[in-house]
């Protein structure tokens, strides 16, 4: 994503249409929009020829460019899990380990980064039918190796707000529930996780159309990425328009939610009575 935000740059900088950059490196149009959304790998020849397309002849500025082509071939530790997790999520999963701030709203169930190992076996053996326990345990441990990135140094910042039927909805006895429950308050104590609950009793609100989850990246030059997972497939939109309405449904559902401290009063209510 970064390098092609960089090359659309160089070119819209040319004045250069999509057209012409597909000519020069003999693709298409849509070859080249794929590119510049991160959507497909580099091949070096490509970028050399394009950079050479945009003008760009200082060997240093070439040799960065090119050398981020390299690293955004270079597969990434989760592609060691891809037997096990559908076509759409692998890309989640980088864009999930780039980001800077994640905003979620979930629904459904606790969100993948702040579930117990016990939670989420029972999450994927209810979405993971029939899988053998092999495979559930490689898509628990997947699970569990991206929670590794709320506790690096380089850690997100991570804004959730839980729906309470998340919370109410039950995976697994009532000793899972209640570790589950337990986890969520002292997560919500690290100082970069902010998670709130959206309360029955609040009614209808702004996270009508399900859940979602917003990904924000430290480069300027990457726009926001806004994440929905549907049944067979996954949708990521980055037009600003379409970015913008999601992030103010979660503003509105921040706002609308109790506080994070009220939130853990919330979870601890939950707690007793499991």
């Amino acid at each position: 994503m970064l390098l092609g935000s960089q090359l659309r740059r160089l070119r819209e900088a040319r004045g250069i249409t999509r057209e012409a950059a597909g000519y020069s490196i003999r693709a298409s149009e849509s070859k080249i929009s794929r590119m510049e959304l991160g959507r497909v790998s580099f091949k070096t020849r490509d970028v050399e020829d394009l950079l050479t397309l945009y003008g760009i002849t200082d060997e240093s500025e070439r040799e960065s460019l090119l050398s981020l082509a390299r690293e955004a071939n270079v597969a990434g530790w989760w592609h060691s899990y891809t037997d096990v997790l559908p076509s759409w999520f692998p890309t989640y999963v980088g864009l999930e380990g780039a980001a800077s701030l994640i905003r979620v709203y979930e629904v459904q169930f606790v969100h993948g980064l702040l579930q117990t190992e016990d939670y989420a076996r029972a999450v994927v053996r209810r979405g993971m039918k029939g899988a053998s326990p092999a495979d559930v345990e490689r898509r628990v441990a997947l699970r569990l190796e991206r929670q590794k990135h709320l506790f690096a140094n380089s850690a997100p910042e991570f804004h959730i707000v839980l729906d309470e039927a998340a919370l109410r909805r039950p995976y697994g006895d009532r000793a899972v529930m209640r570790g589950q429950l337990q986890h969520l308050i002292d997560i919500s104590e690290r100082p970069n996780v902010r998670l709130q609950i959206m309360p029955f009793s609040f009614g209808g609100h702004s996270g009508e159309s399900g859940a979602f989850t917003i990904l924000s990246f430290p480069d300027a030059d990457l726009s926001d990425v806004v994440y929905m997972e549907q049944l067979t497939s996954a949708l990521y939109l980055d037009k600003r328009e379409d970015v913008a309405q999601y992030e103010q449904a979660l503003k509105e559902l921040q706002q609308d939610s109790p506080g994070p401290a009220e939130s853990r009063d919330l979870l601890r209510g939950l707690l007793q009575l499991c």
